[in-house]
């Protein structure tokens, strides 16, 4: 019963290890996401810093990614950028590939 019990124990690691390392990775992709709309807003270094963290926070509001789409559209569109939902969705997909590779070449 042991080696059953070894291998469900694995499997229960490698699944929180899995979850963990996709939390960061959607993290590392807000920041990235954010630091992309700070740029577009003509933001300084230090509102760019914390409007980065502005949206990570935005992500826990709730599941999935609409509250850090719609905090973007809304900002975006309050700053004077002609910005829609769709282009946002591409600018995130954009930085999610930046983080997943951020993420490789650091292991």
């Amino acid at each position: 019963m042991t080696t059953f019990d070894d291998r469900e124990r694995a499997f229960e690691n490698m699944f929180a290890h899995d979850q963990e390392m996709q939390f960061r990775i959607q993290a590392r992709r807000n920041r990235l996401l954010g630091e992309w709309a700070a740029a577009k807003m003509g933001l300084t270094p230090e509102e760019t810093d914390a409007y980065a963290k502005a949206v990570v926070q935005a992500d826990f509001e709730e599941a999935g990614d609409e509250d850090v789409i719609r905090k973007l559209v809304g900002d975006m569109t309050s700053a004077g950028i002609e910005i829609d939902e769709p282009g946002v969705r591409v600018a995130l997909e954009e930085q999610a590939v930046i983080a997943r590779r951020m993420f490789i070449e650091a292991q």
